[in-house]
């Protein structure tokens, strides 16, 4: 899956996205997403890349636990055939739950 096309499934999500994070002061109210590509684990032989396997975070930010939603962005995730594991944890600091996807795509 390609940037274009991680972009294309944010947005079909309906949630305002940004990548890595929103400006200062620019954050909507929540639920939001935000995505980004924290590293990678290519596939690798004779020193050269031959498969290129990048992690793909999403994280949704919810400031109530919202289980339809999560069903409604995973059943998004199966749809594009995406595995993810998904993570939960409430930011004191921010009073909002982030529910994270780590991928590979």
């Amino acid at each position: 899956m390609d940037y274009e096309q991680v972009v294309e499934l944010l947005q079909k999500a309906g949630l305002p996205y940004a990548y890595d994070h929103f400006e200062e002061g620019e954050a909507p109210d929540p639920p939001f997403l935000v995505y980004l590509y924290p590293g990678s684990h290519n596939f690798t032989a004779d020193g050269k890349v031959y498969f290129k396997v990048r992690q793909l975070d999403v994280e949704l930010y919810t400031d109530m636990k919202d289980p339809v939603l999560e069903e409604w962005l995973e059943q998004l995730f199966d749809e594009a055939g995406i595995v993810y594991a998904k993570t939960e944890s409430f930011l004191e600091s921010e009073k909002m739950y982030e529910v994270l996807y780590e991928t590979e795509v």
